[in-house]
């Protein structure tokens, strides 16, 4: 093998797929960046052996093709070293890698290819659906800070996506909330759906952020291939039965507050510098056009109140959430103005949009209440 290819056009594809790869692998050889040349184009590989990436370098100048597995820590700081100049790479040996510029050479050292895993096979049972990366990325976006770190029920460490033929429905839930996101426009070959972790979800986020295209999905119940703008995720996904989430999902809450969700957010804030360390309680009272936002540690003698104006239609009541799960919820949401619909102190409150615009997007979060301490 032997290429020679721009430094930072190549710093950019591997940058871009070193995101996968762990500190200290199961396996050593997933310490390093697999090389595949063919005619002009360098497909670079990363994976921690659960997620692999793949993306696609485009070379100007081939010599020979070939294959080698390269040390990524080394590799990666060393072309941050560079300015943008031409590097020739060829391999010397089995074991050894030289790469060359204008005023200089170096070697590393190299691996057999044959050594790095396989990608994992589609089984003939499959799925496929195809998502705008716009809409892929703001799912992932207003879902994945809902997700658990939970051993005993695994299914909560990730994203479902639930899909229809022309629609879907991304679900995060670490069982004190849960945000549900809708969108309009996808092309699902069947009703279907799959939970993807939140860790090459997270990897997803990033390189979405520079897509402009459709993002196409095959899965089957193991594994899920995401191919866009030049790129190939492959990840597990997890397996097992995610919760009935539309059963939790209230519809006849009668008690319903609409206000601001930024100068709620900013109330929130102030106050719950004032809350209990441990509990993080923050306390709603709600009355006719008005609501009553407090905190107390009594422990080391502070509280705080303030009141905001609002419209609420119910009966007075109060009600208290964790004031760290609140502040997810309202700093996430995207909406100007909210609508909080609640059935009574003890049942989870339903947070949705209130302004009048109209979209195919929804997000709808449930938010779980804490009780009130005396």
């Amino acid at each position: 093998m032997k290429f020679t290819v721009s430094s930072s056009e190549l710093l950019s594809g591997l940058m871009s797929v070193s995101k996968v790869i762990v500190p200290k692998p199961t396996n050593s050889i997933l310490e390093n960046f697999l090389f595949e040349l063919k005619g002009n184009t360098l497909t670079v590989t990363a994976s921690d052996g659960e997620t692999t990436l793949k993306t696609n370098v485009e070379i100007a100048q081939v010599e020979s093709e070939g294959s080698a597995a390269v040390p990524a820590k080394l590799l990666t700081d060393s072309l941050k070293e560079f300015p943008d100049q031409p590097l020739t790479f060829s391999n010397e040996s089995e074991t050894v890698m030289g790469v060359k510029w204008a005023s200089g050479a170096s070697k590393l050292p190299c691996f057999d290819a044959a050594d790095f895993p396989e990608l994992p096979q589609i089984g003939d049972i499959s799925e496929s659906v195809v998502i705008a990366s716009t809409s892929m990325l703001d799912g992932i976006n207003n879902t994945l800070y809902a997700t658990a770190e939970e051993e005993l029920r695994p299914v909560m460490n990730g994203i479902f996506f639930d899909l229809e033929s022309d629609s879907a429905t991304l679900v995060a839930s670490d069982a004190h909330k849960l945000i549900c996101y809708s969108f309009n426009g996808s092309k699902a070959s069947q009703k279907s759906s799959f939970i993807l972790h939140k860790k090459p979800a997270a990897i997803l986020r990033g390189l979405l952020a520079k897509c402009d295209e459709d993002v196409e999905i095959k899965f089957d119940n193991r594994n899920a291939y995401f191919t866009f703008n030049g790129n190939i995720l492959v990840c597990r996904l997890i397996e097992g039965n995610y919760p009935a989430y539309k059963s939790v999902i209230p519809k006849n809450n009668t008690n319903r507050l609409v206000i601001g969700r930024s100068e709620l957010l900013n109330v929130v804030k102030r106050i719950a510098v004032c809350s209990n360390q441990v509990s993080n309680q923050i306390k709603l009272r709600l009355s006719l056009n008005e609501i009553l936002i407090s905190a107390q540690d009594l422990s080391f003698s502070m509280s705080a109140h303030e009141s905001l104006p609002c419209q609420y239609d119910g009966q007075e009541m109060e009600i208290g959430f964790k004031s760290s799960f609140l502040l997810e919820v309202l700093s996430n949401l995207p909406y100007q103005n909210i609508c909080v619909q609640l059935a009574d102190p003890a049942r989870a409150a339903l947070i949705v949009s209130a302004d009048d615009n109209a979209s195919d997007v929804e997000i709808k979060a449930l938010l779980m209440p804490v009780m009130i301490n005396a």
